[in-house]
């Protein structure tokens, strides 16, 4: 006899697909937000190490004007840097609350399509398991009825 088949594993299978890319993409989602993250520390330690370095160069005595003019302005050019960066890093931050949803939207849609199969596999043994025991039955009253037959009553 067959065993169980659930007719709709196909659609199961693309769902299961589906939100294994889903996984993949909020994974690689965390990974730009991650490089982002590092890439906006990164300028923020050059910002701090410039600031030291303009402090230093407008220590009373000689003053450069000129590299101290140059200092303010490359810590200009970082800041607006890092304006940038955040402004990349939010619209991460929202991509991947897009694709978390997507994400719970399709786990959803399988484990619905899991809990039907198991429904139907449940539904399945039943009805085996009524067979069965009808078969058993039958046998069992051929053969008590052949007993019964040849003996009088």
């Amino acid at each position: 006899m067959a065993g169980f088949t659930f007719r709709l594993e196909p659609i199961l299978k693309l769902r299961m697909t589906a939100r294994d890319r889903c996984r993949e993409s909020l994974a690689a989602a965390y990974h730009a937000e991650q490089i982002i993250q590092q890439q906006l520390e990164a300028v923020r330690q050059t910002i701090r190490q410039s600031e030291r370095m303009r402090r230093r160069l407008s220590n009373p005595g000689h003053i450069n004007v000129d590299r101290l003019l140059d200092t303010h302005r490359y810590e200009m050019t970082l800041e607006s840097q890092v304006t940038e960066m955040e402004r990349k890093r939010s619209q991460v931050q929202a991509e991947i609350q897009r694709r978390r949803e997507a994400l719970v939207e399709a786990d959803r849609e399988v484990r619905l399509m899991e809990k039907l199969r198991a429904k139907k596999q449940f539904a399945y043994r039943q009805r085996e398991a009524k067979t069965e025991i009808r078969e058993l039955d039958e046998v069992a009253l051929r053969r008590g009825g052949a007993n019964w037959e040849g003996e009088p009553s």
